[in-house]
């Protein structure tokens, strides 16, 4: 059976490595939500070999996962969990770093709360909480490509959508995460970072 295979996936990863890679190497342990294919996880355990990479989304997508641990196998690049933005069945376990692609335009507003206020809960003083996608302004979306990838969206189902940087981080602040950065990336995607204070 093939691997799941994303383009998107091939296309940003090293310009995310290149952001993520300073703050993450004096990390211990790294909480990924939504692995999807499991294309990133692979690629950032290889290249932060002191990171142990925690995998994790929902149970379906596991498999396809697993496809790439076993292509590319690495000591620090753990096997997926189950974690579903509307469950509060988080794990226990505590990250000194968290980082989610792609997702908070897929799931409802709804996981988009959760996941904060869970990812926030999950993180050791000082941890981060790294975010990528693409975001709209006091909603106002640029470029015409977003607008036409946000109508595709809606069209698919009404809980997605891009959303506005502001209301999620209005999220982050009330999590007791503080705005670190706000990284423009290619393919008009944004890397958010916070810093639980």
């Amino acid at each position: 059976m093939n691997k799941p295979f994303s383009q998107a996936c091939e296309n940003n990863r090293a310009p995310i490595l290149q952001v993520l890679q300073p703050l993450f190497e004096s990390k211990t342990c790294v909480l990924e939500i939504g692995s999807g294919t499991g294309q990133h996880a692979v690629w950032f355990a290889q290249n932060m070999p002191s990171v142990s990479w925690q995998t994790s989304d929902l149970k379906q997508n596991h498999a396809g996962i697993q496809q790439w641990i076993e292509a590319f196998p690495a000591p620090n690049l753990l096997p997926p969990i189950t974690l579903d933005m509307l469950a509060n069945d988080w794990p226990e376990i505590v990250y000194d770093g968290i980082y989610s692609a792609n997702t908070a335009h897929i799931m409802p507003w709804d996981g988009v709360v959760n996941m904060v206020n869970q990812g926030a809960a999950l993180l050791v003083d000082g941890g981060h909480f790294c975010l990528y996608g693409p975001m709209q302004y006091n909603g106002q979306l640029e470029p015409q490509s977003n607008r036409d990838f946000d109508a595709r969206l809606r069209q698919q189902a009404s809980h997605q959508g891009i959303r506005d940087f502001y209301k999620i981080n209005h999220l982050a602040e009330k999590a007791g995460l503080q705005l670190q950065d706000d990284h423009a990336m290619p393919a008009n995607n944004r890397l958010l970072i916070w810093q639980k204070i």
